[in-house]
């Protein structure tokens, strides 16, 4: 086997970036935090504003969707003007939505500030273009594992805003719990000064490969494991979102104690920061798209056990610490496997598209969580639906190939 070249060496020796990947993950809690938390929202504002659930669906799904169609942009624009101008709007918009939706005076205004404005600062703050900025500053071995403690911390947002939202609805009504929410958003712009560069800048720019935009959308959109991978991910945000939107509300139904949807969603968090290490773990050592195609196998077996078997607070718990496992263990093999493929020139597009497809499976699964309740009463055909995707997702992420397109040799 030839010897590594001394630079190589060296790379592979570089350390971790801390301030930047502190950085990044402390915003990654704040960012994820809240918009994980709006299932509690759902019930007290309902009761006061006598709205029905598919109007809360409805700006939860237009949430996602917001979220997933910025996300190329704004990962464009990370990609060419900056990481902390795209923060900067991230926690300015971000605040402004969670004021208007605090305000509850018509579905305009839920829709407007909690649907399409938070979802806009979800998609300018969230893992696309934060595992972007850390992809430059870190060398190909480190990514894995970097992704992974970045997916961690917005895992541990979702395990921290859980009880604090529930406590602060408890405490001054759900009106004023997302006006402090807001005000807690606008401490994102400073965190996020470490954050600044763009792909210019960074350890592994000198060695990126030169395209245009208009080059790399042709490039990824001709290569047929990328377009797997895009189809795949659609699946993640359909579950994942259904959960967070509707599980409190789904526990009340069958008549698990409220205390039980905060005790399970903040274990889903926390054991989601354990998946999510792991997954960075694993993702480094062996296969991605078959580690992908596991997880997604594994979710439907959990939800069809969670749903055949007998209810009680203690499947309840079960079912959050396994989904929790499960839960964003997919982001750093997926988000690995985009930068392998194309490099880091134009993650934060490339990526973007990935997560586009993402949100498209979440506003189809809060929405139809919301729509099919209204309709028939239970959340059983939705819960189907999800095993069914899931066993597609798994089909599709087998044939994925890990590795970098075929590129012309540079003169």
């Amino acid at each position: 086997m030839p010897a590594s070249r001394p630079e190589t060496a060296s790379a592979a020796a570089r350390p971790m970036p801390w301030l930047i990947i502190l950085a990044g993950s402390l915003i990654a809690v704040l960012t994820f935090g809240p918009r994980s938390a709006m299932g509690f929202f759902q019930l007290p504002m309902l009761q006061d504003t006598g709205w029905d659930r598919t109007t809360f669906g409805l700006a939860m799904a237009l949430q996602n969707l917001a979220w997933g169609v910025s996300q190329p942009f704004f990962g464009a624009i990370a990609d060419k003007f900056g990481t902390w101008r795209v923060l900067l709007i991230s926690g300015l918009v971000y605040a402004l939505g969670l004021f208007l939706m605090s305000l509850g005076t018509s579905p305009l205004w839920l829709h407007v500030g909690g649907g399409v404005l938070v979802g806009l600062g979800v998609g300018a703050g969230s893992f696309g273009i934060l595992l972007s900025a850390f992809a430059r500053n870190v060398t190909p071995e480190q990514r894995s594992m970097a992704f992974g403690i970045c997916t961690a911390a917005g895992s541990a947002g979702m395990f921290l805003f859980a009880p604090l939202s529930q406590g602060l609805i408890s405490a001054f009504g759900w009106s004023d719990s997302l006006v402090y929410l807001g005000i807690l958003m606008l401490a994102v712009p400073v965190i996020a000064i470490p954050l600044r560069g763009n792909s210019s800048s960074g350890i592994t720019a000198a060695s990126e490969y030169k395209q245009t935009i208009g080059e790399a959308l042709r490039e990824a959109l001709g290569y047929r494991s990328y377009l797997l991978l895009v189809a795949g991910f659609f699946v993640c945000g359909y579950q994942v979102a259904f959960i967070t939107a509707h599980f409190p509300a789904y526990l009340s139904d069958i008549g698990i104690d409220a205390r039980y949807a905060v005790i399970s969603l903040a274990l889903i968090g926390f054991f989601n920061i354990i998946g999510s290490l792991a997954a960075g773990f694993i993702g480094q050592r062996y296969s991605k798209p078959y580690f992908l195609a596991y997880i997604y196998l594994a979710r439907s077996v959990a939800v069809s056990a969670f749903i055949l078997l007998p209810k009680s607070p203690i499947s309840v718990i079960v079912f959050a610490v396994v989904m929790g496992l499960l839960w964003l263990s997919t982001v750093p093999p997926t988000n690995g496997l985009v930068a392998i493929m194309f490099g880091t020139r134009h993650l934060g597009l490339l990526g973007g598209i990935v997560f586009l497809s993402h949100q498209v499976g979440s506003f189809l699964g809060v929405w139809m969580g919301g729509y099919l309740y209204d309709h028939f009463g239970t959340y059983d055909p939705v819960w189907w639906l999800g095993v069914a995707l899931g066993l597609f997702a798994a089909v599709v992420h087998w044939p994925i190939e890990e590795k970098g397109v075929t590129r012309p040799a540079v003169a």
